[in-house]
This record gives structure tokens, sequence and C-alpha cells, in this order.
């Protein structure tokens, strides 16, 4: 069953259909997810791992500047989906039968390249916004200096008394964070699997969103837990999680997004 909450869309977009799915289908996604990891989990792992190493890369070089740290954070959460289109070729190949390797995932990204980059793009400039948004807001409000993360936590966040300094930037943080899963839930891997631009991709992943709320609340809540597990392990948890989540995030699309 498909329902329509944004109508206006059809006016100005060829949208595919969107299907309609339970509250509970998140729990699916992630248990077809961790199928497809244990069925070519060598290729996924690499992913994996690279992500780590990237993670620990951005936290290790935003340290100095502590109100970096958080910024950061925020920053890599933006622009996991980019990271995770190559997971997302991985399963598509073997949805078709063949069994890639990792450099096979990644000759299958210059199928739609420029649509794929046009989006990452502009989850770059999202990115990058949110680091100097950070920086502007910090810059404002507080004059004292932080040497260290620990500090950094203990004198902003958890003081007290920068109460309305952290309340803006942890609602900036969420609303970006909700335009981003928005638009790339299930657009980025419609640019994997279809020859589309990047707005029907957006605007359809919009659609999809709204029409599902209940099961892209649970979705994106169930994103967020997992990957900050992921990073309270200092970044080894996201060897396997991320690849887990790129999984079930393409079962998720295949489920919500007609052929």
């Amino acid at each position: 069953m498909a329902t329509h909450h944004l109508p206006g869309l059809d006016e100005h977009f060829s949208l595919p259909e969107v299907q309609h799915v339970s509250a509970g289908r998140p729990l699916n996604w992630l248990k077809q997810g961790w199928q497809d990891l244990l069925a070519h989990p060598g290729p996924s792992l690499v992913y994996g791992l690279l992500v780590a190493a990237l993670g620990w890369l951005i936290v290790t070089l935003a340290a100095p500047r502590p109100y970096l740290v958080t910024a950061a954070i925020s920053g890599f959460l933006l622009l996991a989906p980019i990271v995770a289109t190559g997971i997302y070729e991985l399963t598509r190949q073997r949805a078709n039968g063949r069994t890639p390797t990792f450099i096979d995932s990644l000759i299958g990204l210059r199928r739609n390249a420029g649509s794929v980059a046009q989006l990452g793009v502009v989850l770059a400039l999202v990115a990058l916004a949110w680091e100097r948004l950070s920086a502007i807001l910090l810059a404002l409000f507080y004059g004292g200096e932080m040497s260290t993360v620990d500090g950094f936590i203990r004198q902003v966040l958890l003081s007290g008394d920068y109460l309305g300094v952290v309340i803006a930037w942890v609602g900036g943080g969420a609303l970006l964070a909700v335009l981003v899963f928005s638009l790339t839930v299930v657009g980025m891997p419609m640019l994997i699997d279809r020859n589309t631009d990047v707005i029907t991709a957006m605007m359809t992943s919009l659609r999809t969103v709204a029409d599902n709320l209940p099961a892209m609340l649970i979705w994106a809540g169930l994103i967020v837990v997992l990957t900050l597990i992921g990073f309270a392990t200092l970044m080894l948890g996201l060897i396997v999680i991320l690849p887990w989540l790129g999984h079930a995030t393409w079962c998720a699309y295949k489920e919500l997004i007609s052929d």
C-alpha cells in the first residue's frame, strides 16, 4: 500500500511508488543486513576498517581543538551515507547473482558516479556549515580556554552555565541530522541502484520518510544507537557496525521503493 503525504512533489518530479511498512520493520532490516554481511564479510569489513580509520583520524586531528571534537563526530555522521555507497553496491551485485569483491564494488560505483558525487557535495557542504556554526557559537558565547576534550565537556556541555548554547548546538545538529537522514536514507541507495538524478533520489527519500514516519523514526534511532556504540568502542565497533547498517539500509530501500 502506498500513501502520499507530500502529493505536491508529483507536480515537479516523476517519483517511484513508495510502499508503506509497519513500525517494526527496521528490526527485520537489521536481520537481513546481518545475513548480507555474513554472505560476503571480506569486502564488507574492508569498508568497515576504512570507516573506523577515518573516524579515528578525524577525532585525532580535532583533539588539539576540543571544540571541534563534537562537530567532527557530527560531521562524520553526516558524511556516513557517502562511505556506505560501496556497501550498497556489494549488496546490489550479490542480489544480481554475483560474488563481488571489494574492487568490484568500487568499479560498480562508476555507473552513476556523477549523481553520487553531487549528493556527496551536498553532504560535504552541510558538514562544513555545521563545523563553522559550532565554532561561531562557541566563539560568541564562551570565552574560556579548553585545553582538553574532558575540559570542554565539563566546562561547556555539562556545567549548566551555557545551557542556551548547548540547546542551540544540539538543536542545530539534530535538525541537520534529520535533514540528511531524510534526503539520503533511500536516496543514496537509489542512486546506486538506478540511473536517476540526485534531485529525484532526494525527493523520493523525503517522501519515503513522510509516508513511513514511525518506521523511519525507529530506524534513525537504531542507527544513532549503533553508531554511538561504535564510537564508544574507540571506533573498533564501527568495523562491523557500519557495513551491517549499510547492508540493512539497502534492504530497507528495496522494501520501501517499488521496482
